[in-house]
């Protein structure tokens, strides 16, 4: 038994140490080893050989105790600590009455110990799986009590299920039932409504055979109208069983109804023609007005009486009549004034001819009548007027008003329009009064206040691409007329007639972009149109004094902007964009006949202050000119009164000026370009003489450092490539801004005056100081030689 111990033993020794060869073999290891690791191993097994043993307990001992131990653990002769150890553990096994005699009784002895200490050691596991299989068995108790739920949860479900498919089953089945409830009583009113059509025949008739039925009354208005609903319900509806018999039964009713009305009509006009025969009384009343009083009393009463009643007639209908107008006519301000005011002059008229059928002499209570008529147009055309904003729309209403109404219509018939008249009159005050109001806000902010748009200030960019687009059409055009005059032969009349259909086309676009009304500054075309707007409206102090404040805000906003082309791109542009504009505003008003001139009324205080000064500082007044403190209290009160002083401001002038200093300003710049050096040395020339004149040394001109036939030459060649690069460009562009030969020649006079004046200055000097070889090395440019330069470039 104990050798298959051992062999077994064994067996298990080489089965371990096979599969421990198996960790590290050098192909497909099982648990192969990095570098780093196998050094490790290394290092530690180097440590481990070279590990001493301890010294209390020797080699020799150590073997001495393990034979003994092998022999007998309780009889050997060992020491006696490490025998309570021994028996100790061989307690722990139980085996303390056991014997170990060979060494596979030591081996299945360590094979136990082994077991033991490997139970021990696996114990808190054990207790950990136990605890884990406790835990296991609650939560298989647990799913077992949810899957219990979820059976009892599907079982509620499917009630659920089976009450809510009940319930929407009854709810669709109460539904259903209300609905044919509901297209039940529809069809029993839509059956009640077309009834009611044909048992009003009943209560028609009982109406209609009633004694007391008068057509005044008012249940008779009514009644006609629903016998009209009832024919053309009935006739609308022929399907209908006995359709015939009602519908004559119907046409019958209205026979009846008309018949009575017919009735009452004519006994009405016949009256109201008995009564119209009887005038001759009105005249014997209108006769004996003039000699008794009374009549004349009884005559305004009778006058009084029948405006009353017209009034009564005649205000609902203006009223309707005017809502209507004004519902049509709610976004067309112009459109319903002249409607209105259209209505009213008919109105008027056809009273007056009414009343001169019953009376012949007029009166003044007619036109207060009308005139209160009118007035109802009024109130409802004015908050309209004080709500308009846009002047070309009050421009255009006191067109209206003052031509079309006063002008025509009043003029032509001023009898029977007087109240019609002065209610016109009134209207077109307050046009009149909000269109200046306007005005004034207008100008101040678009004009005043305009902030203008880099585009406005793309000068001369804008004039030069419009002029490429002029020329661009222009070659196009003789293109056309080159191409078309090969066919002349065949068709020549129409040749000729496009020829000069061409030819009008190429003059009206031959027109320079600067002349053109789109390409006028804004500000510029915004006052011209105002003024233009404004021109026939308004009196003429008032449009002088509008016209005053916008020629003065677009000449502001003129220098301006020429202010800021001038720093943008050069000087030439701003200024000739001032003149230009200044060009078009002058030419622009003169078509106005009125004068730009308004006068203003000033308070001078001057002698005020002077009176009042002598009276606070008496010191400052001489001492024979003293006086006491009433002396210069009655001083104050006769020579301290304020001065009115009158002083008038004409646009027109202002325009005039603005363009007078702009183009002095452009001749003295541009001269100052082209001959500035030859000016300055002429200057420092006169200089010279003028100090020798009074008495001075005397100085030879040639003599003076700064005027050496070689600087002086320098001077004027420098001089010459100015004028000869710069004044083409110069003219180009006067051509470009003012595109007016005339003007352009006006401008430039005075400049090529004062060129020509300068060199004729210089030569004068030249020929009095120098030698003819001085003026060789000056070589200035004869006169001949600038006239030809300056004539080229015209």
């Amino acid at each position: 038994m104990a050798s298959t111990d051992l062999s077994l033993l064994d067996l298990t020794d080489k089965e371990t140490r096979e599969k421990l060869s198996l960790w590290d073999r050098r192909t497909d290891a099982t648990a192969p080893l990095t570098e780093k690791q196998m050094d490790s191993v290394l290092e530690i097994r180097a440590a481990a050989e070279t590990l001493s043993v301890p010294s209390e307990l020797p080699i020799e001992d150590l073997c001495s105790l393990a034979s003994r131990s092998l022999q007998s653990p309780f009889t050997a002769a060992v020491p006696a600590s490490t025998e309570d150890v021994l028996l100790k553990g061989f307690q722990m096994l139980e085996m303390e009455n056991d014997r170990i005699e060979t060494a596979q009784q030591f081996f299945a002895w360590f094979a136990k110990l082994q077991t033991s200490m490997d139970l021990d050691e696996s114990a808190k596991y054990r207790r950990t799986r136990d605890d884990l299989n406790s835990y296991q068995e609650q939560c298989d108790a647990i799913l077992k009590d949810v899957n219990a739920a979820l059976d009892h949860l599907d079982s509620l479900q499917k009630q659920y299920i089976f009450v809510s498919n009940k319930t929407g089953a009854l709810h669709e089945a109460c539904e259903q039932l209300l609905k044919e409830q509901s297209e039940l009583v529809d069809l029993a009113e839509s059956i009640q409504q077309k009834l009611s059509y044909f048992n009003e025949l009943e209560n028609i008739n009982t109406k209609l055979n009633s004694p007391t039925l008068s057509v005044n009354s008012e249940g008779f208005i009514p009644m006609l109208s629903k016998l009209d609903d009832c024919i053309e319900y009935v006739s609308s509806h022929p399907n209908f069983k006995d359709y015939p018999v009602y519908l004559a039964k119907f046409k019958q009713c209205l026979s009846k109804a008309m018949h009575f009305m017919k009735v009452y009509i004519v006994n009405t006009m016949q009256s109201l023609t008995s009564q119209l025969t009887k005038r001759s009384l009105i005249e014997q009343i209108e006769q004996r007005a003039q000699k008794i009083p009374e009549y004349q009393q009884l005559l305004d009463e009778i006058h009084q009486c029948y405006l009353d009643q017209r009034e009564q007639l005649l205000s609902p209908c203006i009223t309707s009549t005017i809502t209507d107008l004004t519902k049509q006519n709610n976004k067309d301000h112009c459109a319903l004034v002249r409607s209105g005011c259209a209505f009213m002059v008919h109105v008027c008229q056809d009273e007056h001819q009414l009343f001169n059928e019953f009376f012949t002499k007029p009166t003044s209570k007619l036109d207060e009548l009308l005139e209160k008529l009118c007035l109802s147009l009024y109130d409802v055309l004015r908050p309209l007027i004080i709500h308009i904003i846009h002047l070309e729309t009050l421009s255009e209403l006191c067109s209206i008003l003052k031509n079309e109404m006063l002008e025509d219509h009043v003029q032509n018939n001023a009898a029977q329009l007087g109240a019609f008249d002065a209610v016109v009159k009134q209207m077109l005050e307050d046009v009149q009064e909000r269109l200046v109001y306007r005005t004034h806000i207008y100008i101040q902010t678009d004009i005043t206040g305009y902030n203008p748009a880099p585009g406005d200030l793309a000068y001369p960019e804008k004039l030069e691409m419009m002029e490429r687009i002029a020329q661009s059409l222009k070659e196009e055009q003789m293109k056309q007329m080159s191409q078309e005059s090969v066919f002349a032969d065949v068709q020549l009349e129409d040749a000729d007639r496009r020829r000069n259909s061409n030819a009008g086309l190429f003059l009206q676009t031959s027109v320079s972009p600067a002349d053109l009304h789109g390409m006028w500054y804004p500000t510029v075309r915004r006052t011209l149109v105002c003024l233009s707007k404004l021109y026939r409206c308004i009196d003429r102090a008032v449009f002088q004094g509008l016209s005053q404040e916008a020629l003065s805000a677009c000449i502001q906003s003129l220098l301006k902007a020429s202010d800021i082309i001038l720093k943008n791109k050069t000087q030439i542009d701003g200024q000739l964009f001032l003149i230009k504009h200044l060009l078009i505003l002058r030419e622009q008003i003169a078509p106005f006949h009125t004068d730009f001139a308004i006068k203003e009324i000033s308070l001078d205080l001057k002698k005020t202050r002077d009176a009042a000064f002598k009276i606070l500082n008496p010191k400052a007044v001489p001492k024979f000119f003293r006086l006491n403190s009433h002396n210069a209290i009655l001083e104050f009160l006769l020579e301290g009164t304020p001065e009115i002083k009158e002083h008038y401001i004409d646009s027109k002038k202002d325009v005039d000026r603005h363009l007078k200093f702009s183009c002095e300003q452009f001749i003295q710049q541009q001269t100052q370009i082209f001959v500035g050096n030859l000016e300055e040395f002429l200057t420092k020339v006169s200089a010279l003489k003028t100090m020798a004149v009074q008495g001075g040394p005397t100085y030879s001109l040639s003599q003076q450092p700064w005027a050496q036939p070689a600087k002086i030459n320098d001077i004027v060649m420098a001089t010459y490539r100015v004028m000869k690069s710069k004044l083409p460009s110069t003219l180009q562009s006067m051509s470009l801004y003012l595109a007016n030969r005339d003007t352009e020649f006006i401008l430039f006079k005075p400049v090529r005056n004062n060129i020509q004046q300068v060199f004729q200055r210089l030569h004068t000097s030249l020929q009095e100081e120098y030698s003819g070889e001085d003026l060789q090395i000056i070589a200035c440019p004869s006169m001949e030689q600038i006239n030809l330069l300056l004539s080229v470039n015209k």
